[in-house]
């Protein structure tokens, strides 16, 4: 049985709670973006506003994390139960974490980007 997603001493329930918590806040925002939708008659304007504001931005920044805390945890536990040579697995490992790093950078030069 595998007990940590990384070598930082976690356990599994940590990883579990955090998987949670990160999904709760992904949800969050969803709905969040999707009733503004809804609730309001957005133009491009509007809609720059909304994402210039600094409540915005930090709350997108936490989605962005969430994202990332999400599916390194996601990924990397069906990786380790059903990649078994060892090469292959850590190539899609590393693979992941690059992608997950370069959504991280994309996400944040998006949110504080001009």
């Amino acid at each position: 049985m595998v007990t940590k997603a990384t070598n930082f001493g976690r356990n599994g329930v940590s990883d579990w709670i955090l998987q949670r918590a990160s999904a709760v806040i992904l949800a969050a925002y969803t709905v969040f973006v999707i009733g503004y939708l809804l609730l309001n008659d957005v133009d491009a304007a509007m809609w720059q506003g909304l994402f210039a504001s600094l409540p915005m931005q930090i709350f997108s920044i936490l989605a962005v994390l969430a994202f990332v805390a999400h599916a390194w945890i996601g990924m990397w536990t069906v990786v380790t139960d059903y990649v078994k040579p060892i090469r292959v697995r850590y190539a899609a490992i590393m693979a992941i974490a690059l992608i997950l790093f370069a959504y991280l950078v994309w996400g944040v030069a998006v949110v504080f980007g001009n």
